[in-house]
């Protein structure tokens, strides 16, 4: 099998891992490898690795640089046959890598790759996974992931990125400590600043949601999303999982270590302000920002976004 490596030289847990990276493929010149400082230039590397036969893509980088892959890879269609696909986790944050069990050390999991592609083990460390369709603009915009947020999830996100200094500490570890903090926030001084709702207007498949202001969206189609959080308990066919807290949530600061969790019990539900939802489709009417893995996304007044989930693809767990 035919492995390519593509590198973001910028993401946030490379620097030495890059070095190591290629000390190790230095040892193995029948992988494909290509680096990266840009998304521009995603489109020119991919097309890259897809000449050159690449079946078992291997991404080292981070959920964004997951994110900006996955969307070339699913809209632009440079390989004839979907690749494999195994994310190392180089970044700041990897939930997705996270979620599929994929090893903390990136050189040891492109290691353990190439091990098993030698032995054609590669079979028991396949993931099926499928993926968010986010779709939006007038050009009808497309980007895929496996996270979406809305309300104060991408001002939490920029948050992190303006307080805290550039690394590790702006991933999981800012992310823990700004989640704590807004909640003690929200328990002590209300849905004020960075917490403030926002106006949107929501429709889960058939369903009109009555609230038309909440604090935060969320949906997923990972089992788990970061610091192991599982906010999701919503019951349906559909394969998007999606989490909504309406501005006037009864108690959210005592009420959030449930939602964090996914046990509604009797206080988490629709009466009371918390929304939870397995759906074919998520459509909103916002004027606010959005995030799809990390990405921010900066909508035009009045944007419709609409939230699917169309393509299952395999991932490696590394």
């Amino acid at each position: 099998m035919k492995i390519g490596l593509i590198s973001n030289l910028n993401a946030g847990r490379t620097g030495g891992q890059i070095s190591r990276v290629l000390d190790l493929l230095s040892k193995h010149p029948e992988v494909a490898h290509v680096e990266t400082n840009h998304a521009d230039a995603l489109p020119e590397a991919l097309d890259a690795l897809a000449y050159q036969g690449v079946e078992l893509l291997v991404t080292n980088g981070g959920d964004g640089t997951l994110q900006k892959i996955l969307t070339e890879i699913l809209e632009d269609g440079p390989f004839e046959q979907l690749p494999l696909i195994a994310p190392l986790r180089g970044g700041r944050t990897n939930m997705t890598a996270l979620d599929l069990g994929c090893r903390r050390n990136p050189v040891r999991g492109m290691a353990r790759l190439i091990e098993a592609a030698q032995a054609g083990t590669l079979d028991a460390q396949i993931v099926d996974r499928p993926m968010l369709r986010v779709q939006f603009d007038e050009n009808r915009r497309v980007e895929y992931g496996a996270f979406f947020g809305a309300g104060v999830i991408p001002r939490a996100i920029s948050a992190v990125h303006r307080f805290f200094p550039t690394g590790r500490s702006q991933g999981v570890f800012g992310a823990g400590v700004m989640t704590a903090s807004l909640v003690g926030k929200v328990a002590l001084q209300g849905n004020t600043g960075i917490m403030r709702p926002d106006k949107i207007d929501a429709q889960v498949d058939d369903e009109t949601l009555a609230e038309g202001e909440f604090m935060l969206l969320m949906a997923t189609t990972l089992e788990r999303v970061f610091l192991g959080l599982n906010p999701f308990w919503g019951e349906g066919p559909g394969g998007v999982r999606f989490t909504a807290v309406a501005a006037g949530a009864e108690r959210f600061g005592r009420r959030a270590p449930r939602l964090a969790w996914g046990r509604p019990g009797r206080q988490l539900t629709s009466d009371t302000g918390y929304t939870s939802r397995n759906a074919r489709r998520v459509t909103l009417r916002l004027d606010s920002e959005f995030t799809v893995d990390g990405e921010i996304f900066c909508p035009s007044i009045g944007e419709t976004v609409e939230v699917s989930s169309d393509h299952r693809l395999k991932f490696v767990r590394t």
